[in-house]
């Protein structure tokens, strides 16, 4: 058989099991009955704007694009709403992306904490929180200044060709090379580079061929002009000036708060200290990958040399469903591992529907779907360990449907914290939102309050 085939057999056999899936038409709100019945809790309807795309119009946090992130506004909610019960609170955020929390924590003048294990998202958190002090005027004299005649070239392990049109390489190969030939003497010159470093990486999937929404492919008849790469860095670099000033005028008590992003992994980084309130939202059990997604701004910034160094960093990570078929292996191979009733009986019931249907993308998908609540439970149990006892732990995060079996992510990661000693003080339903398997089912985005008694 043809590989073309192979792939439209493929395509046919997903659509038939699509047709046929029993979940048509259902929801999460039906099928989450007895998860609840069994925790004792109800699901409350609290809409509340929990995507990033808000950010968009936010000083500082509109400095990077971040589609997995959550808003702004969401955690300032939360810093109000516990504000009388917690006095100049420290937050930590063990999944700090690309800085929300850290942000909004430093623009209310308290202390914050948290850990990244993707280096350009840690470079980016670390920069939005690490540069309020630098002039914005000689931001602009910088970039204005910076050679035009010194182009460093692009990474020689992406399909750099495809991703971008020969007009705007040269140029983005142009604006590199002028960004590389700064100085870092001090402290003032490597802010500096960092912020322009930031903006170069802000537009590079803009000026591709590329698109983000939410997993990184080719746009078809995407237009992109040569003379975009200066235009829209241009843009940017005004942009963080902008922000800059409102920063320096608006808030200039809070410019030395102690706000730290540390490159680790959660599962066994040690925060050397007590915080009050987690304010997180870890990787969803998807098929969306966290590390590829940003593989351009990682490899043009250098974060990474080749795909064996992708692939070290997504193994890292909490599980996604593109993970080496090794990586699972090992861990169905482990002993030290977490499991409760729900999470034996979901792998079952995924096993048998992979049976019936004669092939699913990943053969192995019960066991991946183990390890991300393994993942989970070790980022919850090392972080708890540094949660003040009166503290909070707040997740937002989305549940799923896999092989047409409905798995509770919201509700087994409120498990994991009664398991760990936890109280469950409340499980919100954020927003509705659909199944990338079966788009007539309603999956849901949740908000988990756990308490630390």
């Amino acid at each position: 058989m043809e590989k073309s085939d192979k792939i439209q057999n493929t395509l046919d056999i997903r659509k038939i099991n699509i047709m046929k899936s029993p979940k048509k038409g259902g929801s999460s709100e039906a099928d989450s009955v007895m998860y609840l019945k069994e925790l004792g809790v109800e699901l409350i309807d609290n809409l509340q704007p929990i995507q990033f795309t808000p950010n968009i119009n936010e000083h500082i946090h509109r400095w990077a694009p971040y589609v997995q992130g959550f808003s702004a506004s969401f955690v300032q909610s939360v810093i109000d709403r516990y504000k009388e019960e917690y006095q100049d609170p420290i937050i930590f955020d063990p999944f700090a992306g690309c800085g929300t929390v850290l942000v909004q924590v430093k623009l209310n003048g308290y202390e914050s904490c948290g850990v990244e294990l993707n280096p350009l998202l840690q470079f980016i958190a670390d920069t939005k929180l690490d540069s309020w002090d630098v002039s914005p005027n000689h931001l602009i004299k910088v970039y204005n200044n910076m050679p035009r005649n010194k182009r460093s070239p692009a990474p020689t392990f992406l399909k750099t060709e495809r991703h971008f049109n020969k007009g705007v390489l040269e140029n983005l190969e142009i604006i590199k090379g002028g960004i590389e030939s700064l100085e870092t003497l001090n402290e003032k010159q490597m802010k500096v580079k960092n912020l322009l470093k930031l903006a170069f990486s802000s537009i590079l999937i803009e000026v591709s061929n590329l698109k983000r929404s939410p997993c990184l492919g080719y746009a078809k008849n995407k237009k992109v002009e040569d003379t975009a790469p200066f235009v829209l860095m241009t843009q940017k670099v005004h942009q963080i000036a902008d922000d800059l000033r409102v920063i320096q005028a608006q808030y200039r008590d809070f410019i030395k708060t102690k706000a730290e992003v540390f490159l680790a992994n959660s599962k066994t980084y040690s925060y050397n200290g007590k915080f009050n309130l987690v304010i997180t939202s870890p990787p969803y059990m998807n098929g969306l990958d966290y590390v590829i997604n940003y593989k351009i701004e990682m490899a043009w910034l250098g974060f990474v040399n080749s795909y064996e160094e992708l692939k070290k960093l997504k193994d890292d990570m909490v599980v996604c469903d593109n993970v080496s078929k090794k990586l699972i292996r090992d861990f169905y191979n482990s002993k030290s591992t977490y499991t409760n009733d729900w999470i034996e009986e979901i792998k079952y019931k995924i096993s048998e529907n992979i049976k019936k249907r004669g092939g699913y993308r990943r053969l192995d998908m019960p066991y991946i779907v183990h390890k991300y609540f393994d993942d989970m439970y070790k980022v919850m149990k090392n972080v708890i360990s540094s949660l003040s006892s009166g503290g909070r732990f707040i997740l937002v995060v989305g549940d799923s449907l896999i092989a047409d079996v409905y798995v509770p992510t919201d509700l087994l990661i409120a498990k994991i914290g009664l398991d760990l000693g936890l109280k469950i003080e409340k499980i919100e339903k954020a927003r509705e939102r659909r199944s990338g398997q079966v788009r007539s089912y309603r999956l849901r985005e949740s908000v988990i309050t756990l308490v630390k008694e």
